[in-house]
């Protein structure tokens, strides 16, 4: 096993949402961090302006990395995501996003809405932390 997701009684469902309320790591796992990935081509170029298409490529880029470690999305424990000018609105495409990859066991995750990220273009962006057994 390399994680357990765990949603405890006494807390809201947080699934639909796209999250879960925790995730434990096993003694002895050894943890790979993914910076902050965004909707971007291999050269770096964000891929659209429209923010569904930035959270799909930013996903892919996120898998990108994981292989490179010889991982999969079913390592990831726990996304910090950043949303440029957040409103309920872009939940959807987040939360669809999540559910397409994680299905009913979606990783802890933090949403924070921010006023900008690196690059003015930029509109979404993920950090992950995965997990090797």
């Amino acid at each position: 096993m390399t994680h357990a997701i765990v949603n405890p009684d006494g807390l809201h469902d947080p699934v639909p949402f796209g999250y879960s309320h925790t995730a434990a790591i096993p003694a002895g796992a050894e943890l790979v961090l993914i910076a902050g990935q965004y909707g971007s081509d291999p050269d770096g170029a964000v891929v659209s302006a429209d923010f569904a298409e930035q959270v799909k490529r930013t996903f892919h880029n996120i898998g990108v990395a994981l292989a490179a470690h010889g991982l999969g999305f079913e390592h990831v424990v726990q996304l910090r995501t950043y949303v440029v000018n957040h409103d309920v609105d872009r939940l959807g495409p987040i939360a669809g996003a999540v559910r397409e990859l994680w299905g009913t066991e979606p990783p802890a995750q933090t949403l924070v809405g921010v006023a900008a990220l690196a690059a003015p273009d930029v509109l979404f962006e993920v950090e992950a932390l995965a997990v090797r057994p």
